[in-house]
This record gives structure tokens, C-alpha cells and sequence, in this order.
């Protein structure tokens, strides 16, 4: 019979922090389910817990370990932007989802940024709205990085301008309307949304605006350790967001329940898995109890009676909860936005967390220069 074993009793076998643990679960090294006693909380594999174990205790070189902790774990860059502690995102010190309840992304930037004043992204440009798109949005970021100064020396004060001109080039180039109203409004306008969909998208901007660490946060910040312009350090972030395995999970996510709606949700699942693939929008490495953005958003509308079946599916299957890929998916459906719309939302949202970081990174005027373990030829010369 499989024994399984709570977070608490993984942790302890295991001698590791709960992100690593997550992290095993996520690479299918760790089975999991749901705790029968607690749908809330999940139980863990015994047997996959013994094995990863005893190889740890076989020892590993200091490279080795050095190798494997850049996922999920060290090395680390302090911060006091942002964090997830106990399954909540904070953003200095604010319940991020509590804070998305009447937030714009305006306050969510003098938020992050420190700034101790409003914050604008007013654009009064009309012909900045013809067309939009990422070709668009990397084509206007590109033209500011190009013509713009060098972040070192500078006082933060200008870089947070040089943010909010990058972020307002940004999100006219992703489809919001000219104009002096906050961006959700005008994202809103752009895509011919009522003002109840505007407030919903308010949210999920505020819940995207920054998440620690992630992969294009550290490209922003290696570009801003060099001096790079506050537009190019965006640049890199929206290049590092366009990865399957980042932002283009929304776009996976629709394809998942596209699949579900044509095939039904257990063939869907079934056929995902049976390829070797995640399954797109749930499961989180670092929310095993579930994703509280995700949360944050369903509570504002109702997700149709499909996508519930397969959110109910995929728990029974995998023990997986939605995250905010799901959400973006669901949402995107419920207001009849553009196909492309997670993606929008996840790149304009984010582009005050990337703005935020490279400016903590220029301040702490650290340069970021990991070095590499060369295990090719040596010239026998």
C-alpha cells in the first residue's frame, strides 16, 4: 500500500525549504495528491521522497549543488519588493490579493516603486493605438531602449519616470486607448469592455504587477546590472515573458480547455499527460494549496459550467488547483477578450514589477555575473 506524507512530515525526511519541495512536485519527482482528510492540503509519495533521499545523502560536489539550486532556490537576490510566504503574495508588506480588491495599477506602481507620489500612464497619442500587439509592444520598447539613457548615476526618481514612459508606450502598444484615465479603463475602451469587465481587468493587472523572482524579473534585473536603460531592461523581461513556459502558459491554457470542450475533460487530461506535458494553468511550485490570485480573480465572476468541469477533473486526476493562467484563460473567455489577452494582461501588468526590480538593482549597485562550470575539451597545447 502507498504511504503518503503530509508537507510537514516531506519537509523534515527531505531537509529542505518548501519551495524545493514544490519544486520536485512540479518536475514529477514527487508524486501528490489531495489529503482526504483536508481537500485543502496535499499528502506526498513516501517512496519518491526515500529515493530523492538517499541520493541527496550519497553526497553531490559544491558545483553540483551550485547547479541545481538556481531553480527554485539560491542563489538568491535580496528584496523588499516582493515575496510569497505561506501561500500569500506580498507586495511590501501588503496582501497583494487584498490589495487588488480596489487597487489601480497606478497605486500597485507607487506601491512597488517606492515612489511616494502618483504615478501616471496617461497617453495622449491616438496613433499609438491603430495598432497593437507584442510586434508592437517589443517594436515601441525597442524605439525607447534605443534613445534612452543609461540607468547608472541616476536618481531613482528618474528611472520611475523612465518606468512610466516605457509602461505607457507599453500599453498603448497592447491595445489601451489614448487618454488621461487609468490604464485598466483604457485597456478596456481599446477592447470594447463594459465597466464591470474594466474593473476585472484592474484586478488582474495589480495581482500580475510582480512575482518575486521569476524568470523575467532576473532578465530585467541582469540587463539593469549593467547600466542598461530602464526601456531595455523591459525589453528583456517582455523577450524572457514570450516563453511557453512563462507568459505563453495563458495561451497553453486555452488550448488545454479547447481541448477539454472538444474531447471532454478526462480525455483531454489524459491525452496531455500521456505526451509527457504539464497541464497548463494548474499547479503552482510555490502554492501547492492552490494559486491566491487565482482565487482572487474567481471571486469576481463566474467561470462557465466547462471550465468548471475541468477544474473538477484535473483535481481528481492530479490533485492540481488553477493558477493564475487558468484565471487569465477563464477570464479571457467570460469578457470575450482578445485570444492573445492573457498574454497583454500578463506583460503590461508586469511591466511595473520589471521597472521596480531594475530599479533596485541599479540602487544596489551590485553587478549580476554568475560564472560557469566548463566541462569541454582543454587543448592538449
Amino acid at each position: 500500500m502507498t504511504e503518503w506524507l503530509t508537507r510537514e512530515q516531506a519537509l523534515e525526511r527531505l531537509n529542505v525549504r518548501p519551495q524545493t519541495l514544490y519544486a520536485y512536485v512540479s518536475r514529477g519527482r514527487i508524486g501528490m495528491k489531495p489529503d482526504d482528510a483536508d481537500p485543502r492540503r496535499s499528502r506526498y509519495r513516501a517512496d519518491d521522497i526515500a529515493a530523492l533521499a538517499t541520493r541527496r545523502d550519497r553526497g553531490r560536489s559544491p558545483q553540483a549543488i551550485a547547479e541545481s539550486a538556481i531553480a527554485w532556490g539560491e542563489p538568491a537576490i535580496a528584496t523588499s519588493i516582493s515575496t510569497v510566504l505561506h501561500g500569500r503574495l506580498i507586495y511590501r508588506g501588503e496582501d497583494a490579493v487584498e490589495f487588488s480588491a480596489t487597487a489601480t495599477l497606478e497605486e500597485t506602481a507607487a506601491l512597488l516603486w517606492a515612489s511616494g507620489r502618483p504615478v501616471s500612464f496617461a497617453s495622449l497619442t491616438a496613433s499609438a493605438a491603430r495598432q497593437s500587439g507584442t510586434p508592437t509592444a517589443f517594436a515601441r520598447l525597442s524605439a525607447l531602449a534605443a534613445e534612452g539613457w543609461s540607468s547608472l548615476g541616476r536618481r531613482p526618481a528618474m528611472l520611475q519616470q523612465d518606468g512610466a514612459a516605457a509602461t505607457s508606450a507599453l500599453a498603448t502598444a497592447l491595445g489601451a486607448a489614448p487618454g488621461s484615465e487609468p490604464v485598466h479603463i483604457r485597456l478596456a475602451q481599446g477592447w470594447s469592455v463594459k465597466a464591470a469587465g474594466a474593473d476585472l481587468i484592474r484586478k488582474a493587472l495589480v495581482l500580475l504587477a510582480d512575482h518575486e523572482l521569476n524568470a523575467s524579473t532576473f532578465a530585467a534585473r541582469v540587463a539593469a546590472s549593467t547600466g542598461a536603460p530602464v526601456a531595455a531592461c523591459l525589453l528583456a523581461g517582455l523577450a524572457t515573458l514570450t516563453g511557453p513556459r512563462h507568459g505563453g502558459a495563458g495561451a497553453a491554457a486555452i488550448a488545454l480547455v479547447e481541448d477539454a470542450e472538444r474531447l471532454g475533460p478526462e480525455e483531454a487530461i489524459a491525452r496531455w499527460l500521456a505526451h509527457d506535458r504539464p497541464l497548463p494553468g494548474f499547479g503552482h511550485p510555490l502554492y501547492p494549496e492552490g494559486d491566491p490570485r487565482a482565487e482572487g480573480l474567481f471571486a469576481d465572476f463566474r467561470i462557465d459550467d466547462g471550465l468548471l468541469r475541468l477544474r473538477k477533473a484535473v483535481l481528481a486526476a492530479t490533485g492540481l488547483r488553477p493558477n493564475i493562467d487558468f484565471a487569465l484563460a477563464a477570464m479571457t473567455r467570460s469578457l470575450c477578450l482578445p485570444a492573445d489577452a492573457p498574454f497583454r494582461l500578463f506583460a503590461l501588468g508586469r511591466s511595473i514589477g520589471w521597472t521596480a526590480h531594475a530599479i533596485e538593482q541599479v540602487t544596489s549597485n551590485r553587478p549580476i555575473r554568475p560564472r560557469a562550470r566548463y566541462d569541454g575539451p582543454v587543448s592538449a597545447g
